[in-house]
């Protein structure tokens, strides 16, 4: 068998700090809970303490995976954090692990394509190893601190978003398992409709210290329902029959968790029962970057995903950007 990259460790990480619906029904003086329960099925979420911050995280997961694993950081080659709730402009969120965990002979580096990061983070990690030698064992996190820039007050977006990550361990194999298949995407006409638009270098922080414009997330306009359900069952059914199956052998998939709604009607689509799914949002809340990696997290946990299982990852985030990503468990 020719190299290739296989999943041998899941682990997650979440705040202790737990925000129940009720405090939303307080802060804004109405009652979202009923909403938030029926159609996106979010009961509460978890959000950074004070003193927290999304490296706080990804180090906590990253032990997690290491250790499942049994392997020490200083086996690790690369470290890949998918991440657009970074602990710094500049340099990496990955760097500060890479020193945390002391991973001394680890490269590492950021991604970010938004809530589509984890899978382009894992569709690149693989193709190291495939492609290269030199890497027998990457590490593959992705990361959300969305709570720090939430307007409280703004109930299109404060109730939805929350903080985690979560991620897996890659290494190199020559058995019949791992890395199939993937496809890339992006919608670039929708980059300015939903985002963090200051602190960069477009709205950058004044000498003062203070950004000229709003660093807070905002939804600028609605985007098309149809979006999410038309790409990801476009691009799952493109991926799993590039890698030699139908849609039916499909053991698991792992979808952004952005809305339950879109999840049901793209299960659906692919004729595939929702036990071929997994979601998080219940307890989590929407972390971006995080929730595939969780999703996966827990399946792996509950024995949900037995070896040789086809195992597809769906990711989708502002830009729009879209990854999937099927593996061979």
């Amino acid at each position: 068998m020719s190299r290739n990259a296989r999943i041998t460790a899941t682990g997650m990480a979440a705040p202790d700090r737990v925000v129940p619906n009720a405090w939303f029904d307080e802060r804004l003086g109405e009652n979202v809970s009923e909403w938030l329960e029926t159609n996106l099925t979010i009961r509460e979420r978890r959000w950074l303490s004070e003193g927290e911050s999304v490296a706080d995280l990804v180090e906590r997961a990253a032990r997690a995976i290491l250790e499942k694993a049994g392997v020490t950081p200083d086996q690790l080659d690369l470290i890949i954090v998918a991440t657009d709730t970074p602990e710094y402009v500049s340099p990496s969120t990955a760097v500060v692990v890479q020193h945390r965990l002391g991973a001394t002979g680890a490269g590492s580096f950021d991604v970010n394509t938004a809530c589509a990061g984890f899978v382009t983070a894992l569709d690149m990690g693989a193709k190291y190893i495939r492609a290269d030698e030199n890497y027998d064992r990457v590490l593959v996190i992705g990361a959300y601190a969305m709570s720090r820039y939430l307007d409280l007050d703004d109930k299109k977006t404060v109730t939805l978003f929350a903080d985690g990550a979560a991620g897996v361990l890659l290494e190199s194999t020559e058995e019949d398992r791992g890395f199939l298949a993937s496809r890339l995407h992006s919608e670039g006409q929708y980059h300015d409709w939903m985002g963090i638009y200051a602190g960069g270098s477009k709205i950058p922080v004044t000498p003062e210290g203070v950004a000229r414009g709003d660093q807070r997330l905002k939804f600028v306009k609605k985007f098309p329902p149809e979006v999410n359900p038309d790409t990801w069952t476009r691009m799952i059914t493109e991926t799993v029959e590039a890698a030699g199956h139908s849609v039916q052998d499909i053991a698991l998939i792992a979808i952004t968790q952005i809305n339950i709604n879109s999840i049901r009607e793209t299960m659906d689509r692919l004729g595939l029962p929702m036990e071929r799914t997994h979601t998080v949002m219940d307890r989590y809340g929407y972390t971006g970057s995080a929730c595939i990696p969780m999703v996966l997290a827990e399946a792996d946990a509950a024995g949900r995903v037995k070896p040789g299982d086809l195992v597809v990852f769906m990711g989708s985030g502002g830009g729009l950007a879209f990854a999937c990503a099927a593996f061979r468990w």
